[in-house]
């Protein structure tokens, strides 16, 4: 039997960096992955082939509608979705080998199969060859989560579907009903939509992408509306049936929707299934997810968990940092993260990004706040880009001035977002960035205008 100092369960980004962290601190490890490519479901059939379709579906929109404002024209244009699809595949399968590389260079210990539970120390790797029983002093649990299902809704993988078909589609659909007005369903709405969808979103709830600030999510609707989305809110789907060249959509209160595809974009819950965790004496709390304490040791003394399968936002950086101050809490005796500023990003365009509470949270817990508001449109990068939709909304404590929340909906939100969630993680203030000198012309001189918008001194407002 193989021992081990720590066993890492999921080869995602919990897991591999939690296993290359360990590596660097010393201790021996092994991590086991149930599907043949690593990476876990963020790099293999999420995060990374979205975007990247993301990207293409959005140059292949502006070739179309928007190279002419900048005095590019093109008499002649098609779609390659073949090609399109290709290039997707090929940064997978880059990254995946990238991750193969540094488990290697870290001697970490790879096992491919089925992990479960024989005891407290103990696991079973269940391949196609015989079965593995694998030890260790420490063990990590990092399986992810998988598509959250709806009653009356089963994806076929024909006609009805979860994100994970919806990256492959072989053709544009004609029609395709999202249900669901979260991050994923919006991403991969946005996505078909310019390569030639009728796009139907439906959402329960009477507004999109639930958790987003107030104002941002209203920005984002009348944008996205104005893209050629199709939303019906309020809307309680009770069923979905697959035809042989249909599909159909029950809704509560209204007639049948007939459309090419279904995608399920309702959330997502934990992966917990067949790990055997009764055999190890770890119970599941009420919403299928593992309780830990602070430094995400489980019930079980030496069983640790973390990322998706644990309590807060199913988010790939979250767990990058947990395992990361996990493995750092064994080794050192100190781990830490900051839950105060994990950003957030919807890869739509514009992009969203957010870091820190709503204007709303603050509102319900009676803290008193400044807020600053600058729109791109007074930006002169964006302006440059023609990117000029959204702003940035700045958030400070009204007697100490310190951020408390920042969000943006505008070009490169995602990537802007970075200098917010260092800024909150260093307790800085709205004065602090407003004072920082920021390149010109820049997009993020946004914020800075934003925090100076703060106290009422905006300079392009």
């Amino acid at each position: 039997m193989q021992e081990y100092d720590l066993l890492v369960i999921g080869a995602g980004p919990g897991g591999y960096v939690a296993a290359i962290r360990a590596a660097q601190l010393g201790m021996r490890v092994a991590c086991i992955e149930k599907e043949p490519r690593l990476g876990g479901t963020c790099l293999r059939v999420g995060c990374i082939p979205s975007k990247a379709l993301l990207e293409s579906s959005e140059l292949y929109e502006e070739a179309l509608k928007g190279f002419g404002k900048h005095g590019i024209q093109i008499d002649k244009m098609s779609l390659d979705l073949g090609a399109m699809q290709k290039r997707k595949d090929s940064v997978v399968g880059a990254l995946t080998k990238g991750i193969e590389a540094l488990l290697e260079k870290n001697k970490i210990s790879s096992y491919q199969g089925v992990a479960r539970f024989s005891g407290p120390a103990r696991v079973t790797v269940e391949s196609k060859q015989s079965p593995t029983e694998l030890t260790a002093r420490h063990i990590l649990i990092a399986t992810g989560s998988k598509v959250a299902t709806l009653p009356g809704v089963t994806p076929d993988g024909h006609r009805i579907g979860t994100s994970t078909e919806a990256l492959d589609y072989k053709k544009p659909p004609e029609h395709l009903v999202v249900i669901g007005a979260g991050v994923i369903g919006l991403e991969l709405g946005s996505v078909w939509r310019r390569l030639g969808s009728k796009v139907t979103v439906l959402e329960y709830l009477d507004r999109i992408l639930p958790g987003t600030d107030d104002e941002v999510a209203a920005e984002a609707f009348k944008i996205f509306k104005k893209q050629g989305l199709h939303f019906e809110l309020s809307s309680r789907v009770t069923g979905a049936t697959s035809k042989k060249k249909h599909a159909r959509v029950e809704v509560e209160g209204r007639e049948p929707i007939e459309c090419d595809q279904v995608l399920l974009c309702t959330g997502r819950v934990p992966m917990t299934d067949g790990l055997g965790l009764e055999a190890a004496g770890i119970a599941l709390d009420d919403r299928g997810r593992i309780p830990v304490a602070a430094d995400f040791q489980t019930t079980v003394p030496g069983i640790y968990a973390v990322g998706d399968v644990i309590e807060g936002p199913m988010l790939a950086h979250k767990a990058e940092e947990e395992g990361v101050a996990c493995v750092e809490k064994i080794a050192t005796g100190y781990g830490h993260v900051d839950y105060r500023a994990i950003p957030s990003v919807a890869y739509t365009h514009p992009e969203i990004a957010a870091v820190g509470q709503t204007e709303k949270q603050l509102q319900e817990s009676g803290t008193e706040y400044n807020k600053g508001l600058f729109h791109f449109r007074g930006n002169g990068r964006a302006r440059a880009l023609a990117q000029t939709e959204g702003f940035v909304k700045m958030l400070a404590d009204r007697e100490t001035d310190r951020l408390l929340g920042v969000h943006i909906i505008g070009p490169r939100a995602g990537d802007l977002i970075a200098e917010a969630a260092m800024a909150m993680a260093f307790h800085a203030s709205s004065e602090d960035i407003a004072r920082t000198c920021h390149a010109h012309p820049s997009l993020s001189e946004a914020l800075k205008e934003a925090a100076m918008a703060v106290q009422g001194s905006a300079i392009h407002a």
